[in-house]
């Protein structure tokens, strides 16, 4: 096409009934280029911070195996990834100038002719949303270690994982990803990721309270050394470490020296669930009873500290309790609260908290959850919620 002149573009403007004293004195003239398909490009709308990451030279990641809804990850957060349609043509115009840098440079001159390289009709949205970390639990459930001296860790088929091999197949972020495998206490073993098998978890910590008793230790101070010399006939020492890291709090004293401050909440929930794991319900009193026996001595048994893991149904004569575990239930808010309400019917705000309270979003609160996705009712004078659907 001929570039226009511009007479013709002046001659365009007073048809139009538009005054170029209005305007800036730069025209840009657009044509199609040859190679001005839209099929070639993408376009992503990125905030301030995730602009700021690829400014600074770090890169964008997308995860997600063929079967899952794509999500995007920077070091640290994961957003979702949605198709946004526009009624507006959006085209691509490399070296295409603004009205501020024109403004900016006097010797523009009048007018320019530019190419156009592609167009699109829609444009890649990102949502800040959870990481999807509950595939990571399950991957490494598959083949939990039952210890050096396991036959079926020799035999297993199972797919080991190392981080690398965590970072393609988990929906989240490094750092979330990192976080996380603290978080549900796995640990590296010959270079891949694992999970203890609870009874083998159960051992190893049953050694160290044994030896806590017999040493008359403090549970504020446990040293390291004398873990690590005592029991490592026994287990492998970096299994004695990790069990103490795992429920213990580390610190150096001022002579240097490694010790742990054990973690009460932790411990006891832990034998709270060894007892309830064989039991489908398990009288309250009994129960209570038992769990304070079993405990080292020293600690204190609170139902609080069962939070996500166990269920007190009152409604029973005589109360009883099970095992509910919040990392069992599903990861979808609606999924989550259809699997809560089969369980039970109605529930409590202070009962359901602990099995949505990982749901919430950024500054979002368990009250508003509970608005979107159940109805309240009063019982007895008591507010409890229900499905806003019929469960079936």
């Amino acid at each position: 096409a001929a570039m226009r002149s511009r007479a013709e573009v002046d001659a365009t403007l007073q048809t139009a009934k538009v005054n170029p004293a209005e305007l800036l004195p730069v025209v840009q003239c657009l044509s199609f280029g040859p190679q001005a398909g839209g099929g070639e490009c993408c376009l992503l709308q990125l905030e301030p911070g995730l602009c700021a990451e690829l400014e600074a030279g770090r890169s964008l990641v997308i995860r997600g195996e063929k079967d899952e809804h794509a999500v995007l990850c920077s070091k640290d957060k994961t957003y979702d990834m949605k198709i946004a349609d526009t009624s507006n043509m959006l085209l691509f115009v490399p070296g295409c100038k603004t009205p501020e840098e024109l403004n900016a440079d006097p010797t523009s001159c009048n007018i320019i002719h530019s190419q156009i390289a592609g167009f699109s009709k829609n444009y890649w949205e990102l949502r800040r949303c959870r990481p999807k970390l509950k595939k990571l639990r399950k991957l490494l459930m598959e083949d939990p270690y039952e210890g050096p001296d396991s036959r079926k860790d020799q035999t297993s088929t199972f797919s080991k994982y190392t981080t690398e091999d965590l970072f393609s197949l988990i929906q989240a972020s490094e750092e979330e990803i990192l976080h996380q495998l603290q978080v549900i206490d796995a640990c590296k073993i010959e270079g891949y990721w694992r999970i203890l098998d609870f009874d083998y978890e159960m051992k190893l910590l049953n050694h160290v309270t044994q030896l806590i008793d017999s040493e008359s230790w403090p549970l504020s101070k446990v040293p390291l050394s004398v873990c690590l010399e005592e029991l490592g006939s026994l287990e492998p020492r970096e299994m004695i470490e990790h069990i103490l890291l795992s429920y213990g709090r580390k610190y150096i004293d001022d002579a240097g020296e490694v010790f742990f401050e054990m973690r009460e909440d932790k411990i006891c929930r832990a034998i709270a669930q060894m007892l309830l794991r064989n039991a489908v319900k398990f009288n309250l009193s009994e129960f209570e009873e038992v769990w304070q026996q079993s405990v080292p001595e020293g600690m204190k048994t609170r139902l609080d500290q069962l939070q996500g893991l166990a269920l007190v149904d009152k409604s029973s004569r005589p109360e009883t309790i099970f095992l509910l575990k919040v990392e069992d239930l599903p990861e979808d808010n609606q999924e989550r609260f259809n699997s809560l309400f089969g369980i039970r019917q109605k529930w409590t705000e202070v009962d359901i908290t602990p099995y949505i309270q990982d749901l919430c979003a950024e500054k979002q609160t368990v009250g508003a959850l509970l608005t979107k996705y159940a109805r309240s009712s009063m019982l007895n004078g008591v507010k409890v919620y229900n499905s806003r659907r019929p469960i079936s």
